[in-house]
């Protein structure tokens, strides 16, 4: 598809704002001084209405709305200006929505750990608060009236009592002219006058991914750029020592071939290094690169061997770690206990694949740098091309396209970096093109984890201690050279905020140093921490002759605020939020699991033939209970028939979305748990594609999933990630209760057919 990109940045939008085409803009907070904004531009017209935008009001009625989240299919661009659009009062059948360039007016921007609606909600409201707020005072100044006397709604302020009103588009002239209020003044709505909020919104995006109108990274096209391919290191912090460029320059189509620099560590989003062939088009690039005769230095990392670093894990979780937790005296309980019940879990790396690999495109000339990609953090993307580039970040302009997936890969911006250095070097804009191959064998992979759980029993069976050590390259390797394994903060996810109702109490964490580059993936930590908890509360329940679910429901224990102190530990980073906002709710935890087992006939399974297994797990604030059904198939592989989900996020924005974040996160989990594994031999990956790193296809997804939203008016959760974690451990649960088989390690197709 030949398109010209359409520009959207900073500077345009904000000319467009400029008053005198009378036009009404307004931020959200942090508010930032006119120079901040956008220097050089209208400067003088109208400063005190130059925060960060997010609202324009324009003088014939349509409002503007921007996004500054990454669109990756979680449908944020449908949720998010709803939030805006519903306080303010406007229709949204007159509404624009447009994506945010990377840029630090906007605050953050990084579409990540499921944070985009809980940690700006409130922000989001106020936003359009202001806007409502400014246009109510100038139609009751109009009227002379008192604010209070008026009301905005339906795209219009109305007079109470009365049939006079006045559209937004006729107050804008008039609204201009007044103070914006502090952020903190202006009155929010009630929640029950938020009228779209909490609905079945449609899918801003739909009609253009169902037409093939959608815009992703490669579809962006540029007159006279070349395309990009690179043969990068096969062992991370592996460099070239000589390459001959003869072969692949002789290829029709071949233009320039190239050497990228050797990242040096921390890697942080640095390019890998490597050796480029541009061409006129993809094909041709690729047979370029195979063409190649590249002799690489391998570096330290060539004797990684993921087999033997798996038995290097596992030994460091058999010793007494680092505490990160501890309540009560965990080596006495242990050694009074009638019975220790004891397992080891491994799951292996991970790599993102999503469904779009990474692309950007880029174009360096006149002292300027222009980005279009797929990212997740624009910001970080615009400052690695301001390095590639020797430019300032203002002379930098990052666009960002729709995402094709990222699970947390896009956040990363070595696939920018890469472009934005190609581009100055070639003089021509250049699109960096990854294959599937470069995305599965040059990931930043989800960490590689050991766990060891123990429990102590009385004599009546009750728990009386449970100790949990854990092992894995923290994801701070990426950013600094010093890092040996997991801090305690890397185990806020399913270890420190795990609600147990047992007097003695320890985490402890084990050495792991990285050999690859580490990153964030959906769930993250969550995965493997919820994976091991989630099956050994199911064996701690088959130890005690108790139902998993009972089990389950006594050793988190009664309805509770789980205290800081209750805990075991100083303080809890929960996400970045206060844990005052967001307790450790015992009561929401359980409350989801007693909604799925009622859903899914938890009592009733015996008597209806059904083999059912048990999860639940809290995290990024939301609290998720899942139930799936096991059976044999004619040839004896074990499939997941069906799969209940029970949510509770807190207050939902768009119950459609959340659905589908649901349905998406068991195909996910599957995926991981059954299939999910990235090995290393001599440094490098083997695996290459889907044939060797397979995902869950429709002939192995449940016949049905369902998903059910509790309804609450909490604080927002998250909503993209908190569905992974129990979908793995709820699996093996039920092939234990089909087979008798305990799966503890993943893939599960490494112990039973699936």
């Amino acid at each position: 598809m030949s398109q010209q990109p359409v520009v959207f940045t900073r500077r345009s939008f904000l000319e467009g704002l400029n008053l005198s085409v009378g036009g009404l803009a307004l931020g959200l907070v942090p508010t930032v001084s006119a120079e901040a904004a956008a220097p050089g531009v209208g400067a003088k017209s109208a400063p005190e209405l130059r925060p960060n935008v997010f609202v324009h009001v324009a003088a014939d009625g349509l409002v503007t709305i921007v996004c500054h989240r990454s669109e990756m299919g979680q449908g944020i661009r449908s949720s998010m200006p709803v939030v805006i659009a519903d306080e303010l009062g406007a229709d949204m059948a007159r509404v624009k929505v447009v994506q945010a360039v990377g840029d630090a007016v906007y605050g953050d921007q990084n579409t990540d750990g499921s944070s985009s609606i809980r940690g700006v909600f409130q922000a989001l409201r106020r936003t359009g608060a202001t806007a409502r707020t400014m246009l109510v005072a100038a139609a009751a100044k109009r009227w002379k009236v008192k604010p209070e006397q008026c009301e905005a709604r339906d795209h219009a302020v109305y007079l109470r009592g009365s049939e006079r009103s006045l559209g937004f588009g006729e107050l804008v002239a008039d609204a201009v002219k007044l103070p914006v209020p502090k952020p903190e003044a202006v009155q929010l709505r009630p929640l029950s006058e938020l009228r779209r909020v909490g609905t079945e919104l449609p899918l801003l995006d739909g009609p253009a991914y169902v037409t093939g109108k959608a815009v992703y990274g490669a579809d962006v096209k540029l007159p006279g750029m070349l395309i990009a391919v690179v043969a990068r290191p096969p062992v991370v912090g592996g460099k070239v020592t000589r390459f001959d460029a003869t072969r692949a320059l002789a290829i029709p189509g071949v233009k320039q071939v190239l050497e990228l620099p050797t990242p040096q560590r921390p890697y942080l989003f640095q390019g890998w290094g490597g050796v480029a062939v541009l061409a006129e088009n993809t094909w041709a690039a690729m047979r370029g690169r195979e063409a190649l005769d590249i002799t690489w230095e391998n570096g330290p990392n060539v004797s990684y061997d993921s087999e033997k670093y798996r038995e290097a894990l596992l030994e460091s979780v058999r010793a007494p770690g680092k505490p990160a937790r501890s309540v009560g005296d965990v080596d006495k309980a242990l050694a009074s206990a009638a019975r220790v019940v004891e397992a080891e879990y491994y799951a292996p790396h991970l790599s993102h694949a999503p469904m779009e690999p990474p692309v950007a495109l880029a174009r360096v000339e006149g002292g300027v740098c222009e980005v279009w990609a797929p990212t997740q953090h624009p910001q970080a993307a615009r400052s690695e091309a301001a390095k590639m580039a020797g430019l300032p970040e203002d002379k930098v302009t990052v666009n960002v396209t729709l995402l094709g997936g990222g699970f947390g890969r896009k956040s990363k911006a070595d696939f920018v970096a890469e472009a934005v250095f190609l581009a100055k070097a070639a003089g021509v804009p250049v699109r960096v093109q990854w294959t599937r191959e470069d995305d599965i064998r040059h990931d930043y992979y989800h960490s590689a984890s050991a766990q060891r759980l123990s429990a102590g029993l009385d004599a009546k069976g009750k728990p009386t201690a449970w100790l949990h050590r854990t092992a894995f390259p923290a994801i701070r390797s990426t950013f600094s050279e010093d890092v040996t394994g997991p801090v305690a903060r890397d185990l806020n996810q399913g270890v420190l905020d795990l609600a147990l109702d047992i007097p003695n109490v320890r985490a402890e964490m084990g050495e792991a140093l990285a050999k690859v580059r580490i990153g964030w993936l959906r769930s993250v930590n969550n995965i493997f921490h919820g994976f091991a908890v989630g099956s050994f509360m199911d064996e701690l329940a088959h130890a005690r002759g108790v139902d998993p679910r009972d089990n389950l429901l006594e050793v988190i224990g009664p309805a509770r605020h789980v205290s800081v102190a209750e805990l075991g530990v100083t303080a809890l980073p929960n996400y970045g939020a206060p844990v005052e906002n967001h307790p450790v709710d015992a009561g929401r935890l359980r409350g989801v699991i007693e909604r799925v087992t009622e859903l899914s006939g938890w009592s009733e399974r015996a008597k209806n033939g059904r083999t059912l297994g048990l999860a639940a797990h809290r995290s990024f604030l939301s609290y998720v209970g899942v139930v799936v059904s096991v059976k044999k198939d004619a040839v004896g592989k074990a499939r997941v028939d069906e799969a209940w989900v029970v949510v509770d996020a807190g207050l939902v924005v768009n119950p459609d979305r959340v659905r589908s974040q649901m349905e998406g996160s068991v195909i996910f989990g599957m995926s991981l748990a059954m299939y999910g594994s990235i090995t290393m031999k001599d440094g490098a990956t083997e695996q290459s594609n889907f044939r060797d790193y397979r995902l869950v296809r429709i002939v192995d997804a449940p016949r049905a999933i369902h998903v059910d939203i509790v309804r609450s008016e909490a604080a927002p959760g998250g909503v993209g990630e908190p569905g992974v974690p129990p979908v793995a451990p709820a699996i093996v649960n039920a092939i234990f209760a089909l087979t008798g088989t305990r799966v503890r390690e993943l893939p599960i197709i490494r112990t039973v057919p699936v």
